[in-house]
């Protein structure tokens, strides 16, 4: 029987000839990535040296940081935290990415997904680099580990194979794909397990869009989520890619603890209500739904086609009087392609704020919200409290509804702005 691309990725960095879902390996990381955040980097620094003794990386090559959270900087402590960081980086040899954007997203573009690569990170949603055949985990607090030694343990997880049929309405996006999996498939369907994604729909569907769903995959449970590198991702990744490598891709006959068949023709756009991101709900259900706030950006969304879409909303239209809404585009290389398309004039226009890419707004640090405030968003999460107030609400929805529901000042749906302005 054949192997998955999961098995075949770690039985390379495992020096094995082939593993199972099962085996307990040591794995060497092709990639160590972090963002610099308090109660984890600074720690590591700390214990690699006084618990430890290391005063040197063997090959800082493999390793990158991040300056994405608290930019810029608020309080003298946020900013001797980044001080500390890009100190430790230089004695390190070791790159320091600031202000560049969101992390997950930079380090793509700068070819720390390669295909067939192992990565490791603190947070889970560096998954999205599966979108690109990259194997990338979030080992929370067990990251020391590949810091102070040359490999991680890890127990080969199992694989569960989602194939998405049939084809996406106008204004469904790849959020919506990937809510309705939640809602058809249960949050913790791939428990511990990685999420390999594939069938018509994915194929058709950007990088960008595989990002999106490959970057949320924690929700569904799983350790991961990748995407089998097809010439999309190959031409994506071509002078990109920081290590040469040879693209794999899972047999035809792997073996999969299940195969999973979902179809989206009749998808129509989602919310996801609060408490939970769980709750996967049909959007117009939740129509005129009033709210106050919203949220455009995060690893999970905020490149160049949920921009396009929400620009398509917005042109020639205003934001609602009291609603704020904000744009944060995911990387300052989109930034950049989003001003030279225009798109960052028609969200000013329109009366949204255009922030530089920061992780900050998806964490709640700035432009939180107070009590019996709600939210449209983009972001990843919608507990409690994730933007400010514990006693605020936000629904999770794509692009499009949140510029939709910007104009109403309520939960709107975007498909008859889409179609009045020729747009998808």
């Amino acid at each position: 029987m054949g192997f998955t691309i999961a098995e075949k990725v770690l039985a390379r960095v495992a020096g094995r000839p082939s593993v199972r879902a099962g085996d307990e390996i040591l794995a060497k990381p092709d990639f160590v990535i972090a963002y610099d955040f308090p109660g984890y980097t600074d720690v590591i620094f700390k214990q690699m040296r006084e618990d430890f003794g290391i005063q040197q990386l063997r090959e800082p090559q493999r390793f990158a940081l991040f300056i994405d959270h608290m930019v810029p900087t608020a309080t003298p402590k946020e900013e001797e935290l980044h001080i500390q960081t890009r100190q430790w980086g230089s004695a390190q040899q070791v790159p320091v990415y600031e202000r560049k954007g969101i992390g997950h997203q930079v380090s793509a573009e700068l070819g720390y997904a390669t295909p067939g690569a192992f990565a490791v990170h603190f947070d889970g949603h560096v998954s999205q680099l599966g979108a690109l055949g990259t194997l990338a985990i979030g080992l929370r607090r067990n990251l020391l580990e590949a810091f102070v030694n040359d490999t991680v343990s890890i127990k080969v997880p199992a694989t569960v194979r989602v194939n998405v049929h049939g084809s996406l309405q106008p204004g469904v996006m790849a959020r919506d794909v990937f809510h309705h999996l939640v809602r058809v498939m249960g949050p913790s369907a791939c428990a511990f397990k990685v999420l390999e994604l594939g069938g018509p729909v994915i194929d058709a569907m950007s990088i960008e869009g595989r990002q999106t769903i490959c970057g949320q995959a924690m929700f569904l449970g799983a350790t991961t989520a990748i995407v089998n590198p097809d010439a999309k991702a190959l031409a994506w990744t071509q002078g990109r890619s920081r290590i040469a490598l040879e693209p794999v891709c899972s047999d035809a006959d792997a073996v999969y603890e299940r195969v999973v068949d979902v179809d989206v023709s009749g998808l129509e756009p989602v919310v996801v209500v609060p408490p939970s991101p769980a709750g996967t709900r049909d959007l117009k259900d939740y129509v005129g739904t009033e709210v106050h706030a919203g949220y455009l950006g995060s690893c999970a969304s905020g490149r160049m086609e949920d921009l396009r879409a929400a620009a398509d909303v917005l042109r020639g239209r205003q934001v609602a009087p009291g609603f704020s809404l904000h744009v944060v585009p995911t990387s300052q290389a989109l930034m950049s392609q989003a001003a030279a398309e225009g798109l960052i004039q028609v969200f000013s226009d329109a009366g949204a704020f255009v922030s530089s890419p920061s992780c900050d707004y998806c964490f709640g640090r700035i432009a939180t919200m107070t009590a019996g405030q709600r939210a449209v968003s983009t972001g990843t999460l919608n507990v409690p409290g994730r933007m400010g107030s514990p006693d605020s609400e936000i629904f999770i929805c794509n692009a499009a509804v949140v510029a939709a529901s910007a104009v109403e000042g309520r939960i709107a749906d975007p498909r008859p702005y889409l179609a009045a302005s020729g747009g998808r």
